[in-house]
């Protein structure tokens, strides 16, 4: 072995140590670091969370807006009573912008919306909102397809989930709904989209009632039908703009056998009135029968 393969041999056991210890290898260390802070501080950039008490007092505003809105529009509802369903679809439908320009504003005081920072945040919100919002986030775009269909309207008389009553506010995320009993029923949007929903009225202000009467088989029914006629006429709450419809019918009740079935069928003029026009066409018919002799169904006597 020459003199050279021996300093080479000597030589090679000691490079590895040099690579591990040696200046190059502290340049690829600080150079680590600096790229993970690097990449840190890329993925805070867009995000100042001294603004956060803005972005909440921003939320907040809009939700007292929200609400101041509804009062204002209610009272001008009753005393505009014409023009009631339009005020009341419109406040809903400035109540989805106010929330929209609301949350929107949150939004950008909090993040610096760039493309870069929209890029970014892009993955992980919708992420995120796949987990933890979807039944939140199914119910706000079935209230805005509510908006946009309208398969009915704030105001409306509707049945929908075994529950009848007036629309009162169509929300974010949900339908509210008064009954005829005063009970404030609440509906997430999202049940609207797989079941089907009657509406009375649909947008408009008066509103379809159905009266059925019955008398005994043996009365006169001639009379009796003109009696029911005229009490739906000349009733205050009829809305003589539409027809007025009497029908006539048999029909089999346990007990008592064989009755006729008189149904009127006359339109409200305010659909917040329904019963009040069903109980006083009731009146008038019950007493202009009593004093036209004409008789009710009773039950059979036993032999």
């Amino acid at each position: 072995m020459n003199e050279t393969e021996v300093a080479a041999e000597a030589a090679t056991p000691e490079a590895p140590a040099a690579l591990e210890g040696g200046p190059a290898q502290e340049t690829i260390d600080v150079l680590g670091v600096a790229s993970a802070n690097a990449g840190q501080d890329e993925a805070l950039a867009f995000f100042h969370p001294d603004a956060l008490p803005l972005a909440f007092v921003l939320l907040v505003g809009a939700a007292i807006l929200v609400r101041l809105l509804h009062r204002i529009a209610g009272g001008l509802a009753d005393r505009f009573t014409v023009h009631r369903l339009a005020i009341k679809q419109g406040v809903t439908l400035a109540g989805f912008a106010i929330y929209a320009v609301g949350g929107l504003a949150a939004v950008g005081s909090v993040f610096e919306l760039s493309a870069q920072a929209l890029f970014a945040l892009s993955g992980t919100l919708a992420v995120a909102a796949g987990f933890l919002l979807k039944d939140v986030a199914e119910s706000i775009v079935a209230g805005l397809s509510i908006l946009i269909s309208r398969p009915f309207s704030v105001g409306d008389r509707i049945s929908f989930g075994g529950y009848y009553g007036e629309v009162k506010d169509i929300g974010l995320r949900t339908v509210r709904l008064v009954t005829l009993d005063d009970n404030l029923v609440t509906i997430p949007s999202s049940k609207f989209l797989s079941d089907s929903v009657a509406s009375a009225n649909a947008g408009e202000l008066d509103c379809m009632v159905v009266m059925p009467f019955h008398i005994a088989a043996d009365a006169d029914f001639d009379r009796a039908r003109e009696i029911v006629r005229d009490a739906v006429m000349s009733s205050r709450f009829c809305y003589l703009g539409k027809p007025i419809t009497v029908l006539l019918a048999t029909k089999l009740v346990d007990e008592i056998g064989v009755v006729l079935e008189i149904v009127a069928k006359a339109y409200v003029f305010d659909a917040r009135h329904e019963k009040s026009f069903a109980s006083d066409v009731t009146d008038r018919v019950l007493r202009a029968w009593r004093d036209a002799g004409i008789a009710l169904p009773m039950p059979a006597r036993a032999a």
